[in-house]
Parts: structure tokens; C-alpha cells; sequence
């Protein structure tokens, strides 16, 4: 085994990096062993992701294939949800304000009657970050309102319903919350709907880079290096 470069060190302690026949490397102090390339590869994949880029477009710009870019964006999106699920039970006690919302893709918001296809959530606030829980489908209603050429009708009653059974308790309107939807609402204009199964991973990737921001590529690199420590 060879030493690597001097500016080479260890991704995960910051140690000295030999090279080993398979072309990886080795940490002396951690014993780590891994993919210089693939790293980089893996990280360029990650800021892709952070950046709003579509699978497609990442994988032309991180020169890869389309379904390899898009398998990533998975892996991501379920290490974002353990980790929004673990920051919310480390700061539940934290919580001063929720509602609830409605979400209804731009593609059918023409037509009342798609209020049936819209996707419920309750969102939480807690130290300024947000947390969302999935509603039962608002297509439970459609038992008791068939069509029957009465869908004014029926989304009247709809709408009366949810406004009277509304979970909330907000103290002031520009809220985190608010701010939340907004975001969530832009968030979701650059995909051409979303199958119901897959809603709540494009749910909580928005939340993850709401409650993170700019740290946000940071934070999903930490967490893929975590995954793959010993590997």
C-alpha cells in the first residue's frame, strides 16, 4: 500500500489515505475503505438533488444514466425521511403552531371537482422548522357524493365540511407555516403530477430543504457517508 496525494484525507475522520491494489483507498487512523470516485460521482449526484434538478437533467450533467440518477434521488429521499422523523422526535415538545392544508396539483385546479384528488397534510411548526403528516385521501367522500351531475354541489359541501373539521391552532398569519405551503407550492410546479403512492417522499424532500436551506447538500452528504461507512 501506497500513501495517496497530500491534500487526500479521509472523508470521515480526516486522516492519512493509502491506496490499495483495487483502487480504493484505506483511512490509517479509522480504517475506512472506499471510492475516491465513486464519491465524487455520488456527491455530484447529491448537490444535483439539493440544486432542484429532475433525475434527467442530473444524470446529463453528472454524466450518468438516467436510471441511476433516478435510483439515487430515491436512496435520498428515504435517508430524508429518517432523519426529518428523528429531528422531529429529538424537538416534538417544541411544537407552538399546525394546520392543516390542502394540496391540489396545478394541472387540475380548474375543475372544483378535483378537489377529491387533493392530497391532505398537517403541518407542524417547531423552532421554525416544519413537520408533515399525511391525511386519509379526500377521495373517501366520493361514497357519499357520487357523480351525478351535482359536483358544484358536492364540493360546496365538501369545502363547508373540511372548514368546519379543520385542525389548526395558528397565533399570527406570515407564519412558518405559511412560508411552508408557499414553498411547497413552487416546490411542486417543475413535476408533471405525482403517482399518490410517491406523494409523501416529494412531501418531505420540500421539507428537508425548507428546514435546511443552503445546508441542505451538507447535511445529505453526512447522511449517504453514514449509510455507507463500512462498506
Amino acid at each position: 500500500m501506497n500513501y495517496t496525494s497530500k491534500e487526500a484525507v479521509c472523508i470521515y475522520c480526516g486522516g492519512f489515505l493509502y491506496y490499495l491494489s483495487d483502487g480504493r483507498v484505506k483511512c490509517a487512523s479509522c480504517n475506512n475503505r472506499y471510492s475516491i470516485k465513486k464519491i465524487t460521482k455520488e456527491f455530484k449526484l447529491i448537490d444535483a438533488f439539493c440544486s432542484d434538478l429532475t433525475a434527467h437533467r442530473a444524470s446529463k450533467e453528472c454524466n450518468t444514466s438516467y436510471v441511476t440518477a433516478k435510483s439515487a434521488y430515491n436512496r435520498y429521499r428515504k435517508m430524508i425521511m429518517t432523519k426529518l422523523e428523528s429531528d422531529y422526535e429529538e424537538l416534538r415538545e417544541s411544537v407552538v403552531e399546525y394546520d392543516e392544508y390542502i394540496y391540489l396539483d396545478h394541472t387540475k385546479r380548474k375543475e372544483k371537482k378535483n378537489i377529491f384528488s387533493g392530497y391532505n397534510f398537517i403541518t407542524f411548526d417547531y423552532g421554525n422548522r416544519v413537520y408533515n403528516i399525511m391525511l386519509p385521501s379526500l377521495d373517501r367522500y366520493k361514497n357519499y357524493m357520487i357523480d351525478d351531475g351535482l359536483s358544484e354541489i358536492y364540493y360546496e359541501q365538501l369545502s363547508m365540511y373540511l372548514k368546519i373539521h379543520r385542525v389548526s391552532r395558528i397565533d399570527h398569519i406570515d407564519n412558518t407555516i405559511e412560508k411552508f405551503w408557499r414553498y411547497f407550492d413552487n416546490f411542486m410546479k417543475r413535476f408533471r403530477g405525482v403517482n399518490r403512492d410517491y406523494f409523501i417522499y416529494y412531501l418531505k424532500e420540500a421539507e428537508f430543504k425548507f428546514n435546511y436551506k443552503s445546508q441542505s447538500n451538507r447535511v445529505l452528504r453526512n447522511l449517504w457517508l453514514q449509510s455507507m461507512r463500512g462498506n
